[in-house]
């Protein structure tokens, strides 16, 4: 019987520790993709969840618009007024266009959609003119302002648009940063959602339709928040995805597809890869931890991506820096916590504070232990009761 008793014990400590261990595994299968470069991130936490030469340079087509819209709300007034040139009309631009015309006056919110929504090549240039003076110098200071703001390390920019030039190149990973960038600001958010806008141009009247087949929902898929799509004969297909769902916020880039169907299999694929296998969780601001007898504090919520069921540990150095570290000894997260004075100095420092007046008049009693207190009172009334019975 015992031996029956130590053999069912034992079973059940296996199976606990090798359902434990499977729960979460992190060595899940990743995607295979037909597109040349990929990466997969959590817009909240930033961390990368797949990644497929990220980091190779290469020519991102109309995906480029992203970051053209980006830095026109940021930079510029939305409500400006801008007068269509020579060179921005559609007459002599290639490519997709809203059909802007010589002379037309257009806001440059309405050419931040134009450019957005219907990939209009001609409002890309309207707005690098009116930006900067003219393309040239919009490219240097687009890229200017794409390193030292955004922290892109391999892009480099000469057109607002993405047609086909050889030295303008970006990467997937650059890509993913400038879009993780644009979706904080509300009006980016609010174009790069839109699927259709009625849009009165000077010689055009027409009802504008996002090109993104997710978005759109020409091919369904919950939860998609935004989009844009490219295609040049040498950078083939191009695609940026973003997507929401239960608290978790993923951005998908795809690069150089040969065909227009594998770069959304490639992104739906990414997509259910992070949904399926991740979640996120957050540290609230204020919570508290401690390095022997010091505490620390946290300055800010921290937000950190991890499989679900993986076993997460936080450690707190010395100096006060905290880590989120996952089962394999991943750092996830990494942030330098407040330091919070020692309670007893700040016992000691209000009492220096007292007043004299606070000391001199407070009650004996504020000092002892209430039960020393009470039995002292007691005491002494029962001395004043029978002091005044001899008296009488």
């Amino acid at each position: 019987m015992r031996k029956i008793i130590l053999f069912i014990t034992t079973m059940i400590v296996i199976n606990f520790l090798f359902v434990s261990k499977a729960f979460g595994d992190s060595n899940l299968s990743s995607p295979t993709l037909a597109s040349e470069a990929a990466i997969l991130i959590e817009a909240n936490s930033g961390q990368v969840l797949y990644d497929k030469n990220s980091q190779s340079q290469m020519y991102p087509a109309s995906v480029t618009k992203i970051a053209t819209a980006i830095y026109a709300i940021e930079i510029g007034n939305l409500n400006d007024i801008v007068t269509i040139s020579s060179n921005a009309s559609a007459r002599n631009v290639d490519g997709t266009t809203v059909f802007l015309e010589k002379g037309e006056e257009v806001s440059l919110k309405k050419l931040i959609q134009g450019l957005l929504i219907n990939s209009g090549n001609d409002a890309g240039i309207a707005i690098a003119e009116h930006l900067s003076g003219n393309v040239e110098q919009f490219s240097e200071d687009i890229n200017s302002y794409l390193k030292n703001v955004i922290g892109v390390q391999n892009t480099n920019f000469e057109n607002p648009h993405g047609l086909f030039d050889s030295e303008h190149r970006t990467t997937a990973e650059d890509l993913a940063k400038i879009t993780n960038f644009a979706m904080q600001n509300e009006t980016f958010r609010e174009i790069f959602s839109t699927k259709e806008l009625k849009w009165d141009g000077q010689t055009w009247d027409t009802t504008l339709l996002t090109h993104h087949k997710l978005l759109k929902e020409e091919i369904p898929y919950e939860g998609i928040t935004g989009g844009k799509n490219g295609y040049v004969n040498r950078s083939g297909y191009t695609l940026a995805t973003t997507a929401e769902r239960d608290g978790l916020s993923l951005i998908v880039i795809t690069l150089k597809s040969s065909r227009n169907n594998d770069s959304y299999n490639d992104t739906i694929k990414l997509l259910d890869y992070g949904f399926e296998n991740y979640k996120s969780s957050t540290i609230p601001k204020g919570t508290t931890f401690k390095v022997e007898d010091q505490k620390y504090v946290t300055s800010d919520k921290i937000t950190y991506t991890h499989l679900k069921g993986e076993q997460i540990s936080k450690t707190t150095k010395e100096d006060g820096t905290l880590e989120v570290i996952n089962q394999e000894g991943i750092v996830l997260a990494s942030s330098q916590l407040v330091k919070v004075l020692n309670e007893n100095n700040n016992t000691k420092t209000e009492i220096k504070n007292k007043s004299i007046n606070e000391i001199r008049f407070g009650s004996i009693f504020d000092y002892l232990n209430p039960y020393l207190a009470f039995f002292s009172l007691a005491y002494i009334l029962i001395i004043i009761g029978l002091v005044s019975r001899r008296k009488t």
